[in-house]
């Protein structure tokens, strides 16, 4: 990002909107509630699996629940009312089934106006600590794992005497019923659906998740065709759950592994056994072992081998028989060793690719298809592709070997400026998006930013006023782009001449050229049939796809009324990374309002929308773009549902979209540049890390991918990197202001405090916004230290400068920071007067806790209650966390401090903050356990990354981590150990010159110095 948008509360790292060139879009970071809508028809659909977990003695019979309304004959479960309101939030609406631990019902949650499948245990189960610990399992596990094929857990709650979990309702069928129902599916059908499975089961993986419980009833396809896992009530991590004695068989004997049915310790490959077997009997109808009893069937598969696919169904594919069969070997080190490689090799039997042997990993699928495929050799002939369109002509250019395998790793295509002769104004920069979207129709394409393209052609040549032939080859040099595509549109008699040529991006030799002849009769006909014009680029860059199939997927690719809503938009783009973020917005609303239906112009609008610092907007335009969902490619559809997760505060779904995105679309820039900023805000550090490693391998010379990885890698505590990263931003982008932000906090958590303070004074001078950002940064700094007075003086007045400019957020921000900083000097009146102010600005969720988190301190138990009430409330796992933070800290108030513990530990498996592992710490502290609370304040230490700032908002917050010295030589000094010299020492070095610092005296009386 090239500039700090005024105004807001951003996040730290920008999140780019759909579809659209906008790498400089930044997205609020503030939770904000959504409701979940479900799909039409769902009382009429089994919405979970009826198997409840730990049960499997007394599972629901395969009858559809449907027409069993009462349930299991005899089980002689305690039924709820259907009217029933549990804990004056949860209706009960329906019962969905029951079984021997409980029962499944659809009920809706009033308090956020979402339709849940809530599953509650019997008392008397509920009573055993063991079927208990189970059932708390199932929620602990299944929400570590954040994937679009694993449902949904969202909470355990306990009302009215009744123990129960709420989750996802899915409006769909079982796969066991659906194999009841059909015997056996389509060869097509059967590998999606089992894909969708393997994919969820990778992300569990991924997480250190065995299942081992998997089985069709525990397979949920809703109507839209979405394959969905559950029950993870028998799951257990890779090291174990504590629960599970040598030689018990837990499962359900059906769909067991050889070494699960023996009682051996199970692996991840115990679970593919299982897809194995389930794949298997969706194409045969059949399962491999059928044997007179569950038993006998047992017996089999630890002993036989599956027969293959090919000598039940001659139909089946080889290489899909292949597939399951190395699924199903008895031995688990000859199967897949990871559902990612089984994963791989099913998308690549999907996707036509003819596998050589099963089993490789997707990279070494790369590089044997690189073998048969050289990316482009540069020879003679030309070849000339087959015309599937009338008026159409295509050439593939020769080809050329390179040193990657550019067909299949990424590959940059920058669209440069089609020149348009017809003198037709609407032609203008209307063609290029519509060509940047059939060209993304191929998943290892990366279509390059055309307005950052546009900013380094300026930086290149001064006499640049767009993107020619000469200044896009310039900028893809410059940019390590690998191709260059370059166009015009002309009159020749009553037809539009539309023609492409694509170019090496170093050499600039002709890779592929491509042509379209169009009446004028209609030139609105240029919407469905520029498409075409991608498709011999395309396979020339190294895209299988046959060219009919590719015509299928991008001919509805750029669905609009007419070229003046893409014109409109267009000119959207292009205001937009001028900075003229109104002018933008009122273009991408003229486009609209021309065709109500555009859902780019909706991205646009709440993009521009959060920069010019309205939230409640953005999230407004997100939803009008998502209603339209239908008209966007599948690239487009799984970056906007990432971006609607972004603008609502839903990590764990955004997370779920843009993994998904780019396990589809791995040359996505938009996909792994958010999905960093997601993980980052879930604190999930060294996930964040990978995707912002993945986002630089495919954009090296982008500024805002390296300014990504810069901040993640002082969020994972490795300032020297985080200030080598970011120094390549700024050789990048010398205007970059959000490059020299994340330096300053680079160079602060190394100690470097002269640097870092010259670094902040440099902010100021991008203008208000680089001020204000720089305020408090500069704040920040003094409060490290210990400087208190000087602190509380650069807010005070950076606080006015905000509020004159009408920057409210920023203004609420300095407020609290404020009242934190008189807080530590004791003033607890001013404290609180600062802290009213900055509530008077915000009610963002930072805002909030720090107001509820000074209240305590401050003794107000009563208003910190408030907050903490308001902010439960909110659907995200962020503020719910923090409530209990502040339900922990007011209890350690108290004096109670095992509910402060307590409350706090839940907070922390909400989301495991740094903020929350601090107060933990003190929470121990108090309460005697100093051996605790010493190991805690040492997490608290590695962590000091996360310390930078703690809402991922743009606004440092260092000044809060030294006192973790301070408390961690307090609970050493209880343990009566000499290390607590060293950790107070540590303290004074920080602060041991402040005059401000009340601690100072007390800790110099503890060392004698």
């Amino acid at each position: 990002m090239d500039h700090l948008p005024s105004g807001s509360d951003t996040t730290r790292v920008p999140a780019e909107a759909a579809a659209q060139d906008f790498d400089a879009t930044v997205i609020a970071a503030s939770p904000i509630s959504s409701t979940v809508t479900p799909a039409s028809g769902a009382d009429a659909a089994t919405m979970l699996s009826p198997a409840l977990s730990n049960e499997a003695a007394t599972l629901i019979s395969s009858v559809p629940i449907a027409s069993r309304p009462g349930g299991l004959a005899g089980s002689g479960a305690v039924l709820l009312e259907v009217g029933t309101v549990l804990g004056g939030r949860y209706e009960l609406l329906k019962l969905l089934g029951q079984g021997g631990m409980g029962a499944v019902y659809k009920a809706c949650d009033r308090e956020v106006d979402r339709t849940v499948a809530l599953k509650v245990i019997r008392p008397e189960m509920a009573a055993n600590p063991e079927i208990l610990a189970r059932f708390k399992q199932e929620l602990l596990l299944s929400s570590q794992v954040t994937h679009r094929n694993v449902i949904r857990i969202y909470d355990l709650g306990e009302a009215q005497g009744v123990k129960f979990i709420t989750m996802e309702f899915v409006d769909g069928e079982d796969l066991h019923h659906l194999l009841k129902e059909r015997g056996k599916l389509g060869v097509a059908e059967a590998v999606d659906m089992m894909e969708q499975v393997t994919s969820g089961l990778a992300a569990a993986h991924r997480e250190g998740i065995i299942h081992r419980d998997l089985k069709p009833a525990n397979i949920m396809v809703d109507k839209n065709g979405r394959v969905v896992l559950m029950d993870f009530g028998l799951a257990r991590t890779f090291s174990g759950d504590g629960m599970t004695q040598t030689g018990m068989m837990l499962g359900t004997m059906e769909y067991m592994s050889p070494e699960q049915a023996q009682g051996q310790d199970v692996k991840a490959s115990s679970d593919i056994f299982t897809v194995g077997l389930m794949l298997y009997e969706l194409l045969a109808g059949t399962t491999p072992f059928q044997a007179d009893s569950a038993i006998a069937s047992l017996l089999m598969r630890t002993q036989q081998r599956a027969a293959p696919l090919v000598n039940i169904d001659r139909n089946i594919p080889g290489t899909l028989s292949n597939i399951v069969v190395k699924c199903l070997e008895k031995d688990p080190a000859k199967r897949y060793q990871s559902a990612e490689h089984l994963d791989a090799d099913l998308k690549a039997w999907q996707s036509g690719s003819g596998l050589k042997k099963v089993g490789a990993t997707a990279t070494q699928q790369r590089v044997d298809r690189a073998k048969e495929l050289p990316w482009l050799k540069i020879g003679t002939a030309s070849v000339a592709a087959i015309a599937i369109a009338a008026g159409a002509t295509w050439y593939v250019i020769g080809k050329r070997a390179v040193a990657k395998d550019l067909a299949h790793g990424p590959v940059s295509v920058l669209i440069g400026d089609f020149q348009n002769h017809t003198g037709e104004s609407v032609l203008d920069d209307t063609l290029e998006p519509m060509l940047g979207v059939a060209m993304e129709g191929a998943s290892f394409i990366n279509v390059y930013s055309r307005g950052d393209a546009r900013k380094v052609a300026k930086k290149l040549s001064a006499d640049s006023n767009g993107l020619d032939e000469q200044s896009s080859r310039l900028v893809a040099v410059k940019q390590s782009i690998n191709a260059v595509i370059i166009g015009d549109i002309s009159m020749r008699g009553d037809q539009y001449e539309i023609s492409a040529v694509a170019l090496d991006g170093l050499s600039g030799n002709v890779l592929a050229k491509s042509s379209l002849s169009i009446s004028n009769k209609d030139k609105q006909d240029i919407l469905k049939e520029l498409p075409k014009l991608a498709i011999p680029i395309r396979q020339a860059l190294g895209d299988k796809m046959p060219a009919s199939q590719q015509f299928e997927k991008v001919s509805g690719g750029f669905a609009a009324t007419s070229l003046d809503v893409v014109h409109l938009d267009a000119m959207g783009v292009d205001e937009q990374f001028a900075g003229k973020f109104q002018e933008a917005f009122d273009s991408f609303k003229a486009a609209a309002d021309k065709d109500p239906k555009f859902a780019r112009a909706y991205t646009g609008m709440a993009a521009m929308a959060q920069n010019l610092g309205r939230p409640g907007d953005a999230v407004k335009y997100m939803k009008l773009a998502m209603a339209n969902a239908d008209r966007m490619t599948e690239r487009e559809r799984y970056r906007n549902q990432g971006l609607y997760s972004m603008t609502t505060g839903d990590w764990e779904n955004c997370v779920s979209q843009y993994k998904e995105l780019v396990a589809k679309y791995p040359a996505d820039r938009v996909g792994q540049n958010n999905l960093a900023s997601c993980y980052t805000q879930l604190r999930n550090a060294p996930k964040a890390l990978e995707a912002a490693k993945h986002a630089v391998e495919i954009v090296p010379m982008g500024t805002s991918q390296r300014i990504t990885l810069a901040f993640i890698e002082s969020f994972a505590s490795d300032f020297a990197t985080s200030e080598t990263e970011a120094r390549k931003a700024i050789e990048l982008s010398p205007n970059a202001a959000q490059a020299y932000l994340v330096l300053a906090e680079a160079q602060l958590g190394q100690g470097k405090l002269p640097d870092a303070t010259d670094t902040y004074h440099h902010l100021e001078t991008f203008g208000a916004a680089g001020v204000s950002t720089a305020a408090d940064g500069l704040a920040d700094l003094a409060a490290y230290q210990g400087k208190y007075a000087d602190a509380a003086k650069i807010l005070t007045q950076g606080a006015a400068a905000d509020a004159a400019g009408k920057m409210t957020d920023n203004a609420a921000r300095k407020y609290a920071s404020l009242a934190n900083v008189e807080e530590l000097q004791g003033h607890h009146a001013a404290a609180l007067a600062a802290i009213a102010k900055s509530l008077a600005g915000s009610q963002s969720t930072s805002i909030q806790f720090l107001a509820a988190r000074l209240y305590v301190d401050a003794g107000d138990l009563p208003k910190a209650l408030k907050q903490a009430t308001e902010l439960a409330a909110q659907p995200a796992s962020e503020p719910r966390a923090y409530s209990k933070i502040i339900l922990g800290m007011i209890a350690a108030q108290k004096k109670d401090s095992k509910e402060a513990i307590a409350q706090i530990t839940a907070a922390n498996a909400l989301m495991d903050t740094w903020i929350g592992r601090f107060e933990l710490g003190r929470a121990q502290l108090g309460a005697g356990d100093f051996k605790d609370a010493d190991a805690t304040f040492a997490e608290c230490i590695t962590r000091r990354g996360e310390a930078v700032e703690l809402f991922d908002d743009n606004v440092p917050t260092y000044a809060y981590f030294p006192a973790v010295y301070y408390y961690q030589g307090m609970a050493r000094e209880g343990m009566k150990v000499q290390t607590s010299a060293d950790s107070y020492k540590a303290y004074l070095g920080i602060r041991g010159q402040s005059v401000d610092d009340p601690l100072v005296a007390e800790v110099h009386k503890k060392t004698g110095q």
